[in-house]
């Protein structure tokens, strides 16, 4: 029994780990489509989508797929996509900032401000937390990149802030403006990253400890297996770990 077990908890966490692989490849397609339906799929003319396939070939989305994305970026179901954005404050004052596409705004706000309730928190209303965060050019770059010759290329580049980031990666921060650019700059330089993208971080950081950091990251976990959400940003520090993540 004791064997059956074992093999039924590690076919559980399994097939938990398909079904949040599967929920990211969704979200990148969808990613995808859009961006190539607002600005066109050259890539190299349409910051977003470059982003996104960026994001996609990071995350080892299979080429086809993005093929297969790309080619449907005209179709009907992506057009009734729309973006949405929802804040509000989790447990312990946790500011959260949910980006969504959707082709139903009324199953989305209700699923989200289902997860807040259920967790402790409150939805709030448009602009209730955006103050909190600020949007940022995010270049990532893989351990063993030599630091120093990075630092001097993106000062070359006019970035903000070279920062050692989790995993070892080291981020390169730069207005929103002028993500593309720099990352052009610094690519010359031979360093290229491995994930592009504007993104939102908190301006400062909430630590929470004990069942407070446990609902902050429930509420996260059930905003992230959500089918309408891109990325959940938060501004809160839990268990040694900043929650300040996106999804995709």
């Amino acid at each position: 029994m004791a064997g059956h077990s074992k093999w039924a908890n590690i076919q559980h966490r399994k097939g938990r780990q398909d079904a949040r692989r599967s929920r990211l490849f969704s979200r990148l397609i969808r990613e995808i489509s859009v961006a190539a339906r607002q600005g066109g799929p050259n890539p190299e003319g349409n910051p977003r989508l470059r982003a996104a396939i960026d994001a996609a070939n990071s995350n080892n989305l299979p080429k086809d797929s993005i093929e297969r994305a790309l080619n449907r970026s005209g179709n009907g179901a992506e057009k009734a996509l729309e973006e949405d954005r929802y804040e509000g404050y989790g447990p312990g004052g946790a500011a959260v900032i949910v980006d969504c596409l959707t082709n139903n705004r009324n199953r989305a706000v209700s699923e989200i401000r289902y997860a807040f309730k259920k967790c402790g928190g409150t939805l709030g209303t448009e602009g209730s937390v955006s103050h909190l965060f600020r949007r940022l050019g995010i270049l990532r770059y893989p351990p063993g990149t030599d630091e120093e010759a990075l630092f001097e290329a993106a000062a070359e580049a006019g970035a903000e802030e070279v920062k050692a980031a989790a995993d070892g990666l080291i981020e390169v921060w730069t207005s929103p403006d002028s993500l593309f650019e720099a990352a052009g700059v610094l690519e010359a330089a031979g360093h290229r990253p491995q994930y592009s993208r504007v993104e939102l971080r908190a301006r400062e950081t909430v630590t929470l400890e004990g069942e407070r950091a446990a609902a902050v990251r429930r509420l996260l976990d059930m905003l992230e297996e959500l089918e309408d959400v891109q990325q959940v940003h938060c501004n809160a520090s839990v268990s040694g770990a900043h929650a300040n993540e996106d999804v995709a």
